[in-house]
């Protein structure tokens, strides 16, 4: 599966984008993915921090950290916006 990060999730993480073995639930990812990469790159906040101010969308549907997640799904992670 395939997942986008954007603004402070790109941040956090240090990459645009990234492949990874979509196994179980989002949260299973999430958590995966935080243990992985438990510090920012940028002294901000941790990817952990930023997971738990976003929105995620799979498949350009907004979706819960319950979702199943399957392989060639694509996981966008959206953090809040600020702009005007």
């Amino acid at each position: 599966m395939t997942i986008r990060y954007f603004a402070a999730a790109r941040a956090a993480r240090g990459v645009e984008r990234e492949n990874v073995a979509a196994t179980g639930s989002l949260n299973d990812v999430l958590h995966e993915l935080a243990s992985q990469h438990p510090g920012s790159s940028t002294g901000g906040l941790s990817l952990a921090e930023v997971f738990e101010r976003c929105t995620f969308l799979i498949n350009g549907q907004r979706s819960e950290r319950s979702t199943v997640l399957r392989d060639g799904d694509q996981l966008d992670v959206l953090p809040p916006f600020a702009g005007g």
